[in-house]
């Protein structure tokens, strides 16, 4: 497969294909400080830098190819840590090189996890007790309510006048 760009290689066209390139490479600011380094050459050529960069959503862009610096530094990581040293946050899971200290990261980590997933239990047996209170609450309301004879749920009457449960 070719994926050769299909920009042109020579003359004047080639240059400005180049000089976009190197631009685009070196980011945000390169843009700014060439469209400064224009506006103090040759105000025109500033001018015609501003209506490109606002045309071609440089200007308001976060970073001229955000992708492909993503890309270029996934694959940086990937020589460096190898792909399988990629963990759930990141590359911060990759060995050290340091047998010791990877241990003991394993060793902490697993009990970091323990301590979270016993935490969301307590916080699971709360809830769940919290639940319990309301609903034991609720029925004992309602057992009052019928051992005196009013209705545990007021009724309110609906749009033909019959009474009806909310």
């Amino acid at each position: 497969m070719n994926t050769a760009p299909t920009t042109p290689s020579g003359g004047f066209a080639g240059k400005l294909y180049q000089a976009e390139a190197w631009l685009d490479r070196k980011g945000r600011f390169a843009w700014i400080a060439a469209m400064i380094l224009g506006f103090v050459i040759f105000w025109p050529l500033g001018l015609a830098l501003l209506a490109y960069m606002i045309w071609s959503k440089r200007m308001f862009s976060h970073s001229c190819n955000r992708d492909d610096r993503r890309a270029r530094w996934a694959a940086k990581m990937d020589a460096r840590f190898g792909p399988e040293g990629r963990g759930r946050h990141g590359y911060a899971s990759g060995s050290s090189g340091n047998a010791a200290f990877d241990t003991y990261k394993a060793d902490a980590l697993r009990r970091l996890e323990e301590e979270q997933e016993a935490f969301e239990a307590f916080i699971q047996r709360l809830r769940d007790a919290k639940d319990k209170a309301q609903f034991d609450s609720f029925m004992e309301d309602r057992a009052r309510a019928n051992r005196e004879g009013t209705p545990a749920v007021k009724d309110i009457p609906d749009a033909e006048g019959r009474g009806g449960a909310y």
